[in-house]
């Protein structure tokens, strides 16, 4: 038995040896192996099987803003591992970037794959990806909703029916040949169209390129589909939550913004918030004892303008209404929205103050869309206490009731742009609603690290929002920056978003206020370049 015993040790230690001396001297010439990355989709990533046993490790990393970058300008977001050589890829809304890596029982075999973008971001050029897809066997209706995943930066889409295959695929430009109907005024990545004045067209095609704020093409159309239509199907009789490209758990602000793809041709909306679920789905009727119903006009989001400060899980539904306040189709379904309570939302740093803070950009982002909020980007978890509209003053006055319950070791302070763009209030009024904001915190065993307010576009602002802006705006924004530059904690963040002429760079917000994807970008990383300005818990790492 001893002697058996010896000889399977003996049988193990050469078999150890042998696998080690194959991983370590790649023997099998793994180290050539080519590794064909492919995406499905944009949503499956796949590559070529290793002829080894091993299993793979894949890294998922974002990629700061070049002309900030410190060694590297990527940075890890997640590791998973698998035993297959096809991965599903999370949820993701900024640019990321993948690598993989075979390893077998001795460590790392081969060598990683080279850095591959996901296409949806990276592509060049940027094509839009199709969600959805009528088929023979589930056909649409002659009004159905179509949706696709939001490309970068994209203000508006265009839209293109069509009766065959377009002449000019992966163009920018209509199609010269079986152009049926096109329109730009689509400001979601989702629209419900009507097909009906098609119904003799044979065959039916869609298609969508994407447009800036001046309407040029970012990049080109989609790949065509064809749309299966079925004339006598019920078409959508109620809004489309917009439940496409969001992170699973991501923290509600403390603001919540609602966000949806609007029926065709309906102006008008209310959303109805519950801390229980309705007695029904889908009807026509308000619910009795609703917390609360807002309207919005021509829109498809709606800030609510309460805190959910108060823990529980609360409901809301959206319905078009017309000028009787009538239900248009029905209720959208109806979305959960968990709320923790405020010491299970505590974290080391909380974000204060206006939209900048709140998130969104772009013209045609809301804070739902958190690829357009800066803490998005920072290395350590934050909690969003921004609002969207506030002053430097209104921000002081919904300090004690919005910031305190959280208990935040720092608040990270912005406030103020809107304030600069307003003539009948004064750089030492800011500076005064600062200083007390300051003051607020030191009482409360809170650091307050303010940032410097970046600068204002007034054509800008002008062109996207009809207003105008304070002349004195310039003047006011540097009294109040040399008032920050004085505090003992402070980023100065205006460098980094301001142009030649000393005002908002456009290639960082098109609207002239609000930083867009780049230079939301661009506030994370140089936030994570100041760390040490903050205090950390002890199981911070």
């Amino acid at each position: 038995m001893k002697k058996f015993i010896a000889f399977a040790f003996i049988i193990l230690y050469f078999t150890l040896v042998c696998i080690f001396l194959t991983e370590k001297t790649d023997v099998l010439a793994l180290k050539n192996i080519p590794w064909n990355i492919q995406f499905k989709n944009a949503a499956i990533i796949s590559w070529q099987r290793f002829p080894y046993p091993c299993y793979y490790e894949i890294d998922i990393f974002a990629k700061n803003p070049d002309s900030l970058t410190d060694d590297s300008p990527y940075h890890l977001l997640k590791r998973d591992f698998s035993f297959d050589n096809e991965y599903k890829l999370p949820p993701a809304v900024t640019p990321v970037y993948y690598q993989i890596k075979a390893h077998g029982m001795f460590g790392m075999i081969g060598t990683p794959s080279p850095l591959t973008g996901n296409p949806r971001f990276t592509a060049n050029p940027l094509k839009p990806i199709l969600l959805t897809d009528y088929t023979q066997k589930s056909p649409a209706s002659q009004r159905p909703f179509l949706t696709w995943h939001t490309v970068p930066n994209a203000v508006s889409y265009e839209l293109e029916i069509l009766s065959g295959l377009p002449d000019n695929p992966n163009g920018t430009k209509l199609s010269t040949s079986n152009h049926l109907y096109s329109t730009h005024e689509i400001f979601t990545h989702g629209c419900q169209v009507d097909l009906s004045p098609y119904s003799d067209s044979p065959k039916l095609y869609w298609r969508i390129r994407a447009l800036d704020v001046h309407g040029n093409p970012i990049g080109i159309f989609s790949d065509a589909r064809q749309i299966y239509v079925d004339k006598h199907a019920s078409s959508p009789q109620k809004p489309l939550i917009d439940s496409y490209d969001t992170l699973p758990d991501a923290q509600v602000p403390l603001y919540p913004v609602y966000h949806w793809i609007p029926l065709l041709n309906v102006k008008r909306y209310e959303v109805e918030i519950l801390d229980h679920p309705p007695a029904a789905q889908n009807t026509t009727s308000p619910s009795r004892n609703r917390l609360e119903a807002l309207t919005v006009y021509n829109l498809f989001s709606c800030y609510d303008p309460k805190p959910y400060i108060k823990p529980g899980t609360y409901y809301w539904r959206v319905r078009g209404i017309d000028d009787a306040d009538n239900t248009i189709g029905t209720w959208s379904d109806t979305q959960e929205m968990h709320i923790l309570p405020p010491a299970e939302r505590s974290v080391d740093v909380a974000t204060f103050g206006d939209s900048i803070t709140h998130g969104g950009g772009n013209i045609s982002y809301s804070p739902a869309n958190i690829e357009y909020s800066y803490q998005t980007y920072l290395d350590f978890p934050t909690i969003n206490l921004g609002r969207s509209g506030d002053t430097s003053h209104t921000s002081l006055e919904r300090f004690d009731h919005d910031v305190l319950p959280f208990k935040p070791r720092n608040l990270l302070i912005l406030c103020g742009s809107n304030s600069l763009r307003d003539e009948s209030i004064s750089a030492q009024m800011i500076i005064d609603d600062l200083a007390a904001i300051r003051i607020k915190c030191e009482q409360n065993n809170i650091r307050p690290v303010f940032m410097t307010l970046p600068p204002l576009n007034p054509a800008n602002i002008q062109s996207t929002f009809n207003v105008t802006t304070d002349p004195a705006w310039w003047e006011k924004q540097q009294q109040v920056n040399m008032y920050i530059r004085t505090l003992p904690y402070y980023i100065d963040l205006t460098p980094y978003l301001t142009d030649s002429s000393g005002q908002l760079s456009e290639k960082y917000s098109p609207d002239g206020l609000h930083p867009d994807l780049l230079g939301k970008q661009i506030m994370g990383t140089v936030v994570n370049q100041h760390k040490n300005l903050f205090i950390w818990s002890e199981s911070t790492p």
